[in-house]
């Protein structure tokens, strides 16, 4: 035979080998066209060899149908629910499985049959496609915040008639609204534990009772009907004093106010009232006869202040014309215990 002859049938062989494998690859991998390579995962799940349709069946069960049960907060005994139709949860599984198919189609007909014959994966993690509604977790974080939270209560010194009372503080609680939200979305969006358990903050209070001692070294209380001025040295009864008060349409002025001068043997101004009579605009000098203010002054408000008198009788009533009349001693006991600003309340 020609070697011309033979060479032909040689090229022809070759030609038809490689027709055939061209046909049979292409058959191969048009038969795939729907195959998901191996290494392509969705999530925790392994969607790697499986059909589209297959995949879409695993993936309704092992990450749609799980994320429709409720995500839960539990807190300090209370529990708040959040379910999927509530937060619009939604896994679009087509989608995923669309991109997976196309993750697994990338490159050409020889790159994938190769591929496939060699056992090489791809090594995809596609995201589930989970959405949900932000509002709906903005909603449940402000029901488990506004049930929850309690701010701390400072402690705090009350004054009455009868004297001091001390209201002790109180610790607060307070969780991070931003943690939460993450938490809860990072639940929704994931099929495994729907349970959240947030982290509870303890928020002290910012005065102490040593803060407030110091706060008010001296503190006067006057009881009107019971003739009674009290003096708190840090906070502790420290003297209980027998008083006068105003008499009848000359009360002495309820209410809190603080020393606002204070004086020794102090001058008289006296008020330009009726009852002054001849006196009514003069200034009286301190240490004489005539001039009720005795021994010390301490100025409260409008012209009220607690001084010291010689009338002892009318201790025990209603006998000024608005300021809190002492005995000598008294008076000059209390304004040595006391300064300027020092807290003076009146019942």
């Amino acid at each position: 035979m020609p070697m011309r002859h033979r060479s032909f049938i040689g090229l022809a062989i070759v030609l038809v080998a490689l027709l055939g494998g061209t046909t049979a690859v292409y058959a191969y991998d048009s038969s795939r066209d729907d195959a998901i390579a191996d290494g392509v995962t969705v999530g925790d799940v392994n969607v790697g060899g499986m059909r589209a349709g297959e995949a879409r069946k695993a993936l309704e069960r092992d990450i749609a149908r799980p994320l429709r049960r409720p995500v839960k907060v539990k807190i300090k005994g209370r529990t708040f629910s959040l379910t999927a139709r509530r937060a619009r949860v939604r896994a679009d599984v087509d989608a995923v499985v669309a991109e997976a198919v196309d993750r697994s189609r990338a490159g050409n007909l020889v790159t994938r049959t190769a591929r496939d014959l060699t056992g090489s994966d791809v090594s995809a993690d596609l995201d589930p496609r989970v959405t949900y509604s932000r509002r709906a977790v903005a909603r449940l974080v402000r029901r488990v915040k506004r049930t929850v939270d309690r701010p701390a209560v400072e402690p705090a010194v009350s004054a009455s008639g009868s004297g001091l009372s001390f209201t002790k503080g109180r610790r607060g609680h307070e969780i991070s609204g931003r943690e939460l939200r993450e938490e809860v979305a990072d639940a929704l969006v994931r099929p495994g534990d729907r349970t959240v358990r947030p982290r509870v903050e303890v928020t002290r209070t910012k005065t102490t009772r040593a803060d407030l001692r110091r706060r008010y070294p001296a503190y006067i209380t006057i009881d009107r009907s019971g003739f009674k001025l009290r003096l708190y040295r840090n906070l502790e009864l420290a003297d209980s004093y027998t008083i006068a008060v105003g008499q009848a349409g000359l009360e002495t002025p309820a209410g809190l106010y603080s020393i606002q001068n204070m004086g020794v043997d102090p001058a008289w101004n006296v008020p330009e009232r009726e009852w002054a009579g001849d006196l009514a605009g003069k200034v009286i000098p301190g240490g004489r006869a005539d001039n009720p203010l005795k021994a010390r002054w301490m100025g409260i408000f409008d012209g009220a202040g607690i001084h010291g008198t010689d009338e002892t009788s009318s201790l025990g009533t209603n006998a000024s014309h608005g300021c809190v009349r002492m005995a000598i001693p008294d008076v000059k006991d209390l304004y040595d215990r006391v300064s300027v600003g020092a807290p003076v309340y009146i019942d």
